[in-house]
């Protein structure tokens, strides 16, 4: 298998392990705070990532690594995660996948701005009328938003965008898994003072659901779905493989409507078929 071709595989792989993180997060903020969940999955997250890298006897990155490493722990280990948990008080997790439908096309502006990638006009063509289909998408279930969770996701997109972009073009050095280990493990003088400081009074309170999802997002959301994503991204290319992402709604989707039982219409098989189209459009042209 060729790097483009293992590059989506991995890409893919990512997508569909990060798909289950929004879901998971709207069942753990009913018994965990945001600040708790943000600080917790981060600090689990970061001691497991120092265990591997100490095991596992890896490289440190180079003093000149350490801004774009800092970029990628604002953007993947602090901002999207925090940003989503207070969007997430006040809108659904459907109502989420319109703006998680918009970060392929974040993650494409910040792979020219800091990949320094050129992908062609027809790439641009589909990028868009993927991201398109996903919000037209979303908006037309009635997912109710308000201005303050609405522009939360805004915010979530445009850091995470930046923090994808910036781990894809260390992961061709440092390692996919590497870069969000470095990361966690930055943030981690800050995220587990603050993960204890905010540890619930009643622990006996949290309920099953919510440890579970905490679990979920913080190894699985945290760590091991960027083991595939920031791999595919070096791969195969930030742009390209970052529309892998349009598929992403339909699979939290799929789990919002399994899991949370929120109402999903059979019209998503429709679109998601159109989202395909787009992805494999933006492929060619990448």
């Amino acid at each position: 298998m060729d790097d483009k071709s293992a590059g989506w595989l991995n890409g893919f792989l990512g997508v569909a392990i990060f798909s289950g993180s929004l879901p998971a997060t709207r069942v753990a903020v009913h018994d965990l705070t945001p600040l708790f969940l943000t600080t917790a999955r981060a600090a689990i997250a970061g001691l497991l990532g120092i265990a591997l890298l100490v095991v596992l006897k890896q490289k440190w990155p180079r003093a000149s690594q350490l801004g774009s490493l800092s970029l990628v722990a604002i953007g993947c280990v602090v901002g999207f995660p925090l940003l989503t948990a207070l969007a997430l008080q006040s809108i659904t997790s459907s109502r989420a996948t319109v703006f998680i439908g918009l970060l392929p096309l974040a993650t494409a502006i910040f792979g020219v701005l800091r990949g320094g990638e050129r992908p062609r006009l027809g790439f641009w063509v589909f990028s868009i009328a993927g991201a398109a289909m996903v919000a037209a998408y979303a908006l037309s279930q009635g997912a109710a938003g308000n201005a303050w969770g609405d522009g939360l996701m805004v915010a979530s997109i445009l850091v995470c965008g930046l923090g994808y972009a910036e781990g894809a073009r260390l992961s061709r050095d440092l390692g996919g898994w590497q870069v969000i280990s470095y990361a966690l493990i930055l943030s981690l003088p800050v995220m587990l003072p603050l993960a204890i400081w905010w540890l619930p009074a009643d622990l006996g309170a949290i309920g099953w659901p919510a440890l579970s999802a905490l679990v979920y997002v913080s190894l699985f959301s945290m760590l091991i779905g960027f083991v595939f994503w920031y791999r595919g991204l070096a791969q195969g290319g930030i742009a390209a493989v970052g529309q892998l992402q349009l598929l992403q709604p339909f699979m939290s989707l799929a789990l919002a409507a399994l899991l949370l039982h929120e109402q999903v219409g059979l019209a998503v098989w429709a679109v998601a078929a159109g989202v395909v189209i787009c992805v494999a459009g933006a492929k060619r042209y990448a």
